[in-house]
């Protein structure tokens, strides 16, 4: 059986990236690669019905007009849910990735929970149509897809560039092992220049640690280098990923130290804010 991964794409800037990192992703790994498209329920009609908002002695030309208009909006979203799904299976076609599209009505969580048992991992642009690029925020979407799904997150930066040495931010909790164990499984690592650090205190518990992640990488025939880092996660790994151009950020979802906050609470969302590479979070 193919393994496949999911790429979530909205007709945002992003959603070229998440195709681009797709087929990276695809190529690296042999996977074929799920478009989704979601159509939430007022672009599908459903919950966006404007004549209900009508009283009852106005006129029903107007209602039997507005009636029209939902409809008409609800066709011209699925039309632009197809034509964002052919686009991107055009790029992915020039590389010859296997695609399949998937558009469905509904809830983006709910569609995404049928879907990822069968799935690698999931693609998701940082940024939707949305959001507010000159404050730097969020997708509303990513959020709720970082809290909700269970797979490996892929979450895509603005723009795709070659992937050659990755940073994996390692804090010896669970996810921070399953992250160094994804890393050491996974083909798409294979052959990259790879590093591990933790932020903090350099204690001898701290330097096990990372002689351990090192071995587990090291019996899948991965090289790596570690470090230790001070000051605050968010703020070191940043720098550190900037001064040594480091092309993707690897870590665990949550965590038992400072790392913990990053991706449960507002220092998650600023390291996902200013971090400029893509980073792959590990449940």
């Amino acid at each position: 059986m193919i393994m496949k991964i999911i790429a979530l794409v909205d007709g945002s800037t992003y959603s070229k990236s998440v195709c681009d990192h797709a087929s990276w992703i695809a190529r690296r790994g042999d996977y074929a690669v799920e478009l989704m498209h979601v159509l939430g329920r007022r672009e599908g009609g459903a919950g966006s019905d404007l004549s209900g908002a009508i009283s009852l002695g106005a006129r029903s030309a107007l209602l039997e007009e507005l009636s029209s208009l939902d409809e008409q909006r609800a066709k011209l979203s699925l039309t632009r849910g197809r034509a964002i799904l052919e686009d991107a299976k055009a790029l992915l076609g020039e590389t010859g990735i296997r695609t399949t599209e998937h558009l469905r009505h509904g809830d983006l969580i709910e569609a995404i929970s049928e879907k990822e048992g069968e799935a690698e991992m999931i693609l998701i642009g940082k940024r939707g149509e949305a959001a507010n690029f000159a404050k730097g925020h969020l997708g509303s979407n990513l959020e709720r897809v970082m809290r909700a799904s269970s797979k490996p997150l892929f979450i895509a930066s603005r723009a795709f560039r070659p992937i050659g040495k990755i940073l994996i931010a390692y804090d010896g909790s669970a996810s921070a092992m399953r992250a160094i164990d994804y890393v050491a499984r996974s083909p798409i690592y294979a052959g990259l220049g790879i590093r591990i650090v933790t932020v903090g205190s350099a204690t001898e518990v701290a330097k096990n640690g990372l002689e351990d992640a090192k071995a587990m990488l090291s019996a899948a025939g991965l090289d790596a280098e570690t470090g230790i880092l001070p000051g605050q996660p968010e703020e070191a790994l940043g720098k550190l990923i900037e001064a040594d151009e480091f092309d993707h950020l690897v870590m665990g979802a949550s965590g038992h130290s400072r790392l913990r906050s990053l991706f449960v609470g507002s220092t998650s969302l600023e390291m996902l804010r200013t971090c400029k590479v893509p980073i792959l979070l590990v449940r």
